[in-house]
């Protein structure tokens, strides 16, 4: 099928500045999905704002300011025409690549938006998340320390990743927040609970990451035995031992709806992502990974599908069905405060 030259536009909460109803995760330009070509990664890059793509997602945690470092050549030569958003709250230890914690409170905000100003190379982050909830500091005093952020202008909007409903409403009640990311697919629906109804009350809009089941919705594999050594999906559980043969057989309605329209598994799982917008009232960007052009190329078509009532009605029970958590550690999401 033809590639739209460009997306379509939605706000980023009420009155908030304007995207591309699709964004691109960074993240894996720099680890976690095994070796990467930094020359092919640019280029995708360049074709994603050319396509119509003008949110780019990065964090400070992605390969340790790699992401960021990686990106500022690319912000620095487009500024005017992209927004560039990046996140705080996850720490790493260099003496410990297994380690995970995190940190929410306003000393290390502080600290953290500064070392990312000087990462990417820029004066203002158009879109500063609190990456992981951190309960041993209250949401309010968080988004508090993020606000002074907005003020002395070192930052555009805030933005929140992995609450519930009510924090993300008490957090909102500080200082308007202009965008949710949590993993949204047709694997994982648990936001749809709290979340997604929230942000829609509020007119914040939701940023699913991981909109292809992190790869395993377009069938790209089929097991975390087909992954490099390198990649972090060989010890998430939905992709291994029985839950993975479960899951992939999970997959027909969406193979056999791929095959009706002549396109792939990738853009009708893209597709229903951008149908929740509907559903649920709310403005949804998802924020699809890639470092190749040719799957950028069909993810930003993806935008253009429209599925029928029936086969979204088909597609409506695979959440449901999924074996096998997001994360080994859960506590890493918000599911367990819902």
């Amino acid at each position: 099928m033809s590639i739209a030259k460009t997306l379509p536009t939605t706000t980023l909460g009420a009155g908030g500045p304007l995207v591309g109803t699709q964004g691109l995760g960074c993240m894996g330009i720099s680890e976690f999905y095994g070796d990467t070509d930094a020359a092919e990664s640019r280029a995708t890059l360049d074709l994603a704002l050319e396509l119509g793509v003008t949110l780019f997602d990065t964090a400070d945690v992605y390969g340790s300011g790699h992401n960021e470092r990686f990106l500022a050549d690319f912000v620095r030569a487009n500024r005017d025409d992209l927004l560039i958003a990046t996140k705080f709250g996850i720490v790493r230890k260099p003496d410990d690549p297994a380690f995970r914690g995190f940190d929410n409170s306003p000393a290390y905000i502080r600290a953290s938006v500064e070392a990312s100003l000087r990462r990417l190379g820029t004066d203002t982050i158009d879109l500063y998340y609190m990456h992981r909830r951190d309960p041993a500091v209250p949401i309010e005093e968080t988004v508090a320390a993020m606000a002074e952020l907005v003020a002395a202008g070192k930052v555009r909007a805030l933005g929140l990743s992995e609450v519930t409903g009510d924090e993300l409403r008490a957090a909102h009640a500080v200082h308007p927040i202009a965008a949710l990311q949590s993993e949204w697919s047709l694997f994982s629906r648990d936001v749809e609970r709290t979340a997604v109804p929230a942000a829609a009350e509020l007119g914040v809009a939701f940023v699913p990451y991981s909109p292809l089941g992190r790869g395993f919705l377009t069938g790209a594999f089929a097991s975390a035995k087909d992954l490099s050594d390198k990649d972090f999906r060989r010890f998430q559980p939905r992709f291994t031992g029985d839950n993975a043969e479960h899951n992939a057989d999970l997959l027909a309605p969406l193979v056999a709806i791929a095959a009706a329209h002549g396109i792939t598994q990738a853009q009708v799982a893209l597709a229903w992502v951008h149908a929740r917008a509907g559903v649920h009232k709310v403005s949804v960007v998802p924020i699809p990974g890639t470092r190749k052009r040719t799957r950028l190329a069909d993810n930003v078509a993806a935008a253009s599908v429209r599925l029928s009532a029936d086969e979204l009605a088909t597609l409506e029970p695979i959440a449901g069905q999924v074996a096998g958590s997001r994360y080994a550690d859960m506590s890493f999401t918000s599911a367990g405060r819902e």
